[in-house]
Parts: C-alpha cells; structure tokens; sequence
C-alpha cells in the first residue's frame, strides 16, 4: 500500500468521525475541553486545534480547563507565546457545561481531575483504551499514532479548514517534542503532519519555545537528580526527593536514557501529597505503558505506551526515608519486570569518574 493510500484512509476516517461528532454537537450548549493536569505540548495543542474545529464549524468557542500546574519551562512558553487561555477546573462550575471533551487523557487515567461522577462525551486521545472510557458517547482512540495532536491536525484538514501560523506552531511542535522529531514513536500520520505543518510554523516563536529561561531551581534538581541516580546494569533510576513542579520528573527521564550503555530509565520525585513517577526506554521489547501500571499496582494511578509512561501514588507524605522506601519498592519491581538478576548499582557520577 503507497504513502498517499494512506494518508487517504487516514483522512477518510477523521473525516467522518468529525462530521458524526460535529453533527450531534449542534444546537448544544457550552462545551468543555478537558487536559491533563500539568499540561504538556500535546495536550496544549490538541485543546487549540479542537477549540478552532468548534470555532469554524459550529461558530462556538469551548473553554479549555485544567488542574495541576503547568511546570515545564518551555510549556510555559509555549501557552505565552501562543497565546493558549486555560482555565483552572476549580474555578468552573461544571453544571453550566452542556458537552464535556477530554484530549490526551481520558475518565480515570489519574492524571485528569475531572470528578469521577462527571459524565464525558468525547475523548479523543492515543493511548491504549480504558474501558470506562467505551461508555462515552464520541470516542476516537488511536494508540498506533505517536502524537493526538496529529488526530486534531487531521480533522482541521480533513474539515478543510485553513491553519494559522500560531496553531500550525502548537501542533508543529507537539509532534515534535512527543516524537522527539519523529525519532520516538512516530508513524506515518505523524511524519505526515510533521512534514505539512513545518512551512506553517512560525520559527521565531519555535526558537522562544524551545529555548526559554530556566530557573534556578532547575538547575538545582538536575544536580540533586545526578547525586542521586543509580545504574543497574542497563536500568537507570533516579529519585530527585521533593520536586517544585511535577514535569521535572518525566523531563530527566527524557534527559537521562541519552546516557550511554542505559536502555531504561525510572524517575521520580514528591509533589504535593504524591509521587511522580516516569519511565523512559529505548528498548521495542518492553513496554512501558504496561509496566508502569504494574509498578504502582494497586498503591496509585498510571498509564503511557511503548517508549514512555508516566504515573503517580498517592497519599505518600514528604519524608526522605519513606521516599527511599518507595524507591526500592519501584526499583525492586522493575528490575523484576526487566529480568536484571544480581544488579550491583553504582552512583552515576561515581561509575563515570574514570571516564
């Protein structure tokens, strides 16, 4: 089957799933888009593009909410520079909302604070399908593609509704920073979209994106991470204690499965009441969404996919020796599920001092 086959039954189902969606939508009222908590550049730009799709369909504009905190320096630069408007879900009286959508996450992933009573009409997402999420009424869940970013571009298009320079940025870049530029889970409607939307994107504002201002307490974290890691053979894990925002955690993981001879890598941290934990490999043998949610178990919440997963337990107070209990716990778990038998670990930056 050629390329432009593809691309063309790609676009065919998004076309008619958006036409069946958009259908049912009319004449409803207020619309909610619901994201993630601590957004990152997926999430931000699908809640654009759908937001759009209502705008240029439906002559409706939808609200954007979230909980959490957006973290990630280059995040904040991306809602600034783009001007994306979120709203806090606790400011919003979810009774006022006719239609309630959810992007990149779906009910009971953990990582959304939507109450649990609350009914949802649409997901639209690319990880792997949660059953709860089967009962709602538009549901568009496409785990073979790397980025719902891309699902969002392709309804605009198959909608054939023009992009503007600061949507094809959000959507550009979300492809590029959930792909690493197309070198981590990218398929073919990914580098489509990628392809498509890199003459639409505004440079200067990718360039202000990607490199922004880091507070100190980056760099401090970074430094308490590499004091704290430690190698078992091909695993890495990293426990970077009390954290000032969550996306530190998945932002080292990213960071440190670049080490050389490291094939995986677990992170975590403390936030608030929680622990945030994500994994990273590089490894098409192991599946991280699956071992994660094995990880917690029954003490917390996760999910994710081959090469990356995220996920969080709860109700885990701040004290250091607890946090290295937990430590061992997830540790012990997956080198288990990696099958490293006898691992002696060694600290990352003493096993790297005669280098």
């Amino acid at each position: 089957m050629t390329t432009d086959c593809c691309v063309s039954e790609n676009l065919q189902r998004s076309k008619a799933h958006s036409d069946l969606m958009l259908d049912w939508l009319r004449g409803r009222g207020r619309t909610l888009i619901i994201i993630h908590d601590n957004p990152d550049p997926d999430c931000l730009a699908s809640a654009m593009a759908l937001r759009h799709l209502f705008v240029m369909k439906l002559n409706r504009d939808a609200v954007i909410a979230f909980s959490g905190m957006i973290g990630r320096s280059e995040n904040i630069a991306m809602a600034k520079e783009l001007e994306i408007t979120l709203i806090p879900l606790a400011m919003l009286d979810l009774r006022e909302f006719s239609v309630v959508c959810m992007l990149d996450t779906q009910p009971g992933t953990g990582n959304n604070s939507l109450p649990a009573e609350c009914r949802v009409d649409i997901v639209i997402d690319h990880h792997p399908v949660r059953d709860i999420s089967k009962s709602c009424r538009w549901v568009d869940i496409r785990d073979e593609y790397g980025v719902t970013a891309t699902i969002l571009y392709e309804y605009l298009v198959a909608q054939h509704i023009t992009i503007g320079t600061k949507l094809a940025t959000a959507l550009f870049y979300a492809i590029k920073s959930e792909t690493q530029d197309l070198g981590r889970e990218a398929n073919r409607p990914d580098r489509d979209a990628y392809l498509r939307l890199f003459p639409l994107a505004n440079k200067r504002l990718l360039y202000e994106i990607t490199h922004p201002k880091l507070p100190v307490e980056h760099f401090r974290t970074i430094y308490r991470g590499l004091e704290n890691a430690k190698i078992y053979g091909m695993l890495l894990v990293v426990n970077l204690m009390a954290i000032s925002f969550p996306d530190v955690v998945a932002e080292m993981a990213d960071y440190l499965v670049r080490l050389e001879n490291v094939e995986t890598v677990l992170s975590m941290g403390h936030f608030n009441d929680g622990v945030i934990i994500s994994i990273r490999t590089t490894s098409h043998i192991h599946n991280a969404g699956e071992i994660i949610r094995r990880l917690v178990a029954e003490r917390g919440t996760a999910g994710g996919h081959g090469m990356m997963a995220g996920g969080k337990l709860g109700n885990v107070p701040f004290d250091p020796a607890t946090l290295k209990e937990v430590e061992v716990l997830l540790t012990q778990r997956l080198l288990h599920e990696l099958s490293i038998a006898d691992a002696i670990p060694s600290r990352l930056l003493e096993s790297r001092q005669h280098v």
